[in-house]
């Protein structure tokens, strides 16, 4: 491996708007959308509330990237919210994000959705006893090989993965229109809106199956063209998956019904069953390892841009800092990364499901640190009062704030609705301190072998 690093090299500008829309569009259409409209069925008192959630999953989502955009287009940086976080509160918020983002938030992610490709491939052709676990070692080792071969080959991958994935709900929902009779509309589900314990549990499943749109922080750096392109592909990846989600919501409901919804423990296949019998559920059984295909790649892209802002700034893991000129790629970061999301397929190995396991493992972390950036808006817009904006957040601070106010429902309901996994993530964010006090007896120590 020696001679192919360039000491110092930086991120070049590779990434079209449609690359960067193409891998964000990626991470949030995932495997959520097959698993959780049945959930959030349930906690809706009415068919126009099941719609107005996931709308309203949407607009809040919208706020957040309203946010995000402002701070990628004044601070591009391939650290994404490390960089942020470091600017706003110092190299201990930061340091403490990039481990917990290396350790917990983003290696996790990447388990979660290589388990959900090994429980349905499994269902295919097993290979043993643990058969999920070794099918997510694989997808995870081979999506890592091909983006330490370069940018070019993970965004191309991630084109096609993408590609497939759109053209196969689009089909899910002409089918569930053209082949399957509509039911007889039920006079309750135009019912008012269910409020207070319903619809908070409804929007911590749609936020959820929206979360991963913040992913496009970690590209500000890479993505060609004036700085206020990253407002363009926030809002643009934000309007397409809300349009998605609400399409095939209505598809859902038109066909199977609120109560339908609510009783299946697959809606998708459900309504495919109804449309193409055995076919359509095989259809079905491929789009969700599409889509979970899509959601690892992309978050193998997204996770190691962080990992190499970390080597920047923590001398023990310099070598993470290291840029691979010929293929425009952090290859030290992805190892890393691909050895530590393997460690927690292993530990997810023996659990009663080990996709459960790492959404547990990974929610309170991600959204105690999403509610720190929301807060930076404030603290770098006071701080860094002459900083060229090229994009201000809207309706500032009423945006930002109410951004902040979900953060913290999502971090208070995450502790409160999942298990011993959010503990664990816990632990292994605290794991850090130790981390974090011998870099700073490390920065210590040079300074005074500077000033002696």
């Amino acid at each position: 491996m020696q001679g192919i690093y360039v000491s110092g090299t930086d991120p070049r500008k590779t990434l079209t708007v449609a690359d960067a829309v193409a891998i964000i569009v990626g991470i949030v259409v995932g495997v959520g959308i097959f698993k959780t409209p049945s959930i959030v069925a349930s906690s809706s008192g009415s068919e126009g509330m099941l719609l107005f959630v996931w709308l309203l999953g949407g607009m809040i989502s919208l706020l957040g990237a309203l946010c995000y955009a402002e701070l990628a287009t004044t601070y591009p940086h391939a650290g994404g919210d490390y960089h942020y976080l470091t600017r706003a509160f110092g190299h201990t918020s930061g340091f403490l994000f990039a481990w917990a983002r290396m350790t917990v938030i983003q290696t996790g992610s990447i388990a979660m959705a290589a388990f959900l490709i090994g429980d349905y491939a499994s269902e295919i052709f097993r290979l043993g006893g643990n058969s999920a676990s070794y099918y997510a070692a694989i997808i995870i080792a081979v999506l890592t090989a091909v983006n330490m071969r370069g940018i070019r080959q993970g965004k191309w991958t991630q084109r096609i993965l993408i590609a497939l994935i759109l053209m196969g709900l689009v089909f899910v929902a002409a089918a569930g229109y053209a082949l399957v009779p509509a039911r007889t509309p039920d006079p309750s589900g135009q019912a008012s809106l269910s409020g207070g314990p319903a619809l908070g549990r409804a929007m911590i499943f749609v936020l959820l199956t929206y979360g991963g749109w913040n992913e496009a922080a970690y590209l500000s750096s890479e993505v060609r063209g004036p700085r206020n392109n990253m407002a363009r592909v926030l809002l643009i990846s934000i309007a397409l998956v809300t349009g998605v989600y609400l399409a095939i919501n209505a598809v859902l409901m038109n066909t199977l019904g609120l109560s339908g919804m609510s009783s299946s423990q697959a809606v998708a296949a459900d309504l495919m069953d109804k449309a193409l019998g055995e076919t359509g559920v095989k259809i079905i059984s491929t789009l969700v390892i599409l889509a979970a295909l899509s959601t690892v790649n992309a978050a193998i892209i997204t996770g190691a841009r962080t990992n190499y802002a970390l080597g920047r700034n923590f001398g023990p893991l310099r070598f993470l800092s290291r840029w691979q000129d010929s293929g425009q790629t952090p290859v030290n970061a992805l190892v890393l990364q691909g050895a530590i999301a393997l460690i927690l397929v292993v530990l997810g190995t023996g659990t009663r499901s080990g996709f459960v396991m790492m959404v547990e493992y990974t929610a309170p972390v991600f959204w105690f640190f999403l509610f720190l950036v929301g807060v930076s808006v404030f603290v770098l817009r006071r701080r860094d009062v002459h900083a060229v904006r090229p994009f201000r957040v809207p309706l500032y601070p009423l945006t930002p704030l109410v951004f902040c106010l979900v953060c913290l429902y999502m971090f208070h309901a995450s502790l409160v609705h999942t298990g011993k996994g959010s503990l664990l993530g816990v632990g292994v964010l605290l794991a850090g301190v130790p981390m974090l006090l011998l870099r700073n007896r490390g920065g210590r120590k040079e300074q005074r072998r500077i000033n002696s």
